[in-house]
């Protein structure tokens, strides 16, 4: 992102540790479709009212533009109990086209969840307590990084990052240019005959196509 911006600085990433449910998977890339859920109380609304929000919320991730990333805040944490996310719902949201979730709150059954539909969370947990949706395509907050609807992100297991929309159009080649100047390290590196000079020598090039 920085080399798109051309400036140091850029914030718009999760802090800490996440846990991903298939870290050899490609990351996840597509539009928010974001929402709230809570499970250490019972709700206090009504049955009614959490069931059409329910379905409220599947007709929002079977409507959603693709490529899209279901990104679910859990109130709870960092004390989060529910596992949402197990085998239903990534299949669930796999059928709908949606291309992975990303949390800060619990996941489970490993080794059933969908193929190809990667999980990045806050922990792993066997109980899915009361939990229930709160709010459907609202600003959320993702271990440090606030994601608001429809906002492209990228997540795997480093972490999520909202790409902004004014380095779009630009990133491809700003990936082109960062992978060609950090081969001018790499390469040598990878030689036997490599040592400080030459280490030196590719140091001075790589700076120079940093500026």
């Amino acid at each position: 992102m920085e080399v798109a911006q051309g400036k140091r600085g850029f914030s718009q990433f999760t802090r800490g540790t996440m846990i991903c449910s298939a870290p050899q998977t490609p990351p996840m890339v597509g539009f928010a479709k974001t929402a709230k859920i809570a499970a250490l109380n019972p709700p206090t609304e009504s049955q009614e009212v959490i069931q059409r929000r329910r379905m409220d919320y599947y007709r929002y991730m079977s409507e959603a533009p693709r490529p899209a990333v279901a990104v679910i805040e859990d109130i709870d944490y960092p004390d989060c109990i529910g596992a949402y996310w197990g085998e239903i719902n990534t299949k669930v949201h796999k059928g709908f086209g949606i291309s992975g979730a990303l949390t800060n709150g619990v996941f489970r059954d490993l080794g059933d969840l969908a193929k190809d539909f990667p999980v990045v969370g806050g922990s792993i947990g066997p109980s899915h307590g009361f939990v229930h949706v709160r709010e459907i395509a609202t600003e959320v907050n993702i271990f440090g990084l606030r994601i608001t609807p429809n906002e492209l992100i990228h997540a795997d297991q480093h972490g999520a990052v909202v790409i902004p929309s004014s380095v779009i159009n630009t990133l491809q080649d700003a990936i082109q240019k960062l992978l060609k100047a950090e081969g001018m390290i790499l390469e040598p590196a990878s030689k036997k005959d490599f040592n400080f000079d030459a280490f030196k020598d590719a140091w001075e090039k790589f700076e120079k196509s940093r500026t």
